[in-house]
């Protein structure tokens, strides 16, 4: 089952990205002194577009903009499904005082299970063994609240726990299970009510196919 493919996102916050990420491009591959002049025009071009969209100042996210080197590629975000007696685990961010599934940036070298284990980990102090990777989905698809300004895939995995103790950790105020009619208030910029109630979905039925953009 492949997901939709409308964009939801602003268009114009679209154009910014795609302008920043051939900014980016354009300034790790050229030697020209012109060529960098004007790359790096589009990169603050690019940061006022960005800026129109949002909250955000200009020299904040040009600052973003110019700490990002190479070639400029989508970021990925891992998340997990940890489920048990028909109950999903759900962290609770101190950063926004909302819920999401534990997870977070896949790093270097991580191989996408062993991040999201480490995350759940981390985040909620349970080891798991990861089942299925069940969704992959570009976020700019998809109604995250705000926008971000880079483009993200976000990588779903369903997992089982098999062992540690439930406990919040760094950065987390509460970690719990939750039924799929319970939901607690979810932060937006993380996970959507529509992909939890998906990943039930999996859950009582292993077989489905991966979902993807």
């Amino acid at each position: 089952m492949t997901t939709s493919s409308a964009p939801a996102e602003p268009t114009l916050l679209r154009l910014a990205r795609r302008i920043q990420a051939l900014a980016q491009n354009g300034l790790t591959y050229t030697e020209g002194v012109y060529d960098r002049e004007r790359y790096t025009e589009l990169l603050e071009l690019a940061a006022e577009l960005m800026a129109l969209q949002s909250d955000t100042p200009v020299p904040v996210i040009r600052d973003l903009f110019l700490r990002q080197t190479g070639y400029a590629t989508p970021k990925v975000d891992v998340r997990a499904a940890v489920f048990q007696a028909d109950q999903v685990l759900l962290v609770q961010e101190d950063e926004d005082g909302l819920w999401t599934l534990p997870g977070g940036w896949a790093d270097v070298n991580d191989a996408p299970s062993h991040a999201v284990r480490r995350e759940v980990f981390e985040e909620a102090g349970l080891q798991v063994r990861v089942t299925k990777l069940a969704m992959v989905l570009d976020r700019s698809l998809h109604p995250h609240q705000p926008p971000f300004p880079f483009h993200v895939y976000k990588l779903f995995f369903l997992c089982e726990p098999t062992g540690g103790t439930l406990r919040p950790g760094t950065g987390i105020r509460q970690a719990g299970f939750f039924p799929r009619a319970g939901l607690p208030p979810l932060s937006l910029t993380r996970v959507l009510p529509e992909q939890i109630h998906r990943l039930f979905e999996h859950a009582a039925n292993p077989a489905l196919p991966t979902d993807f953009d």
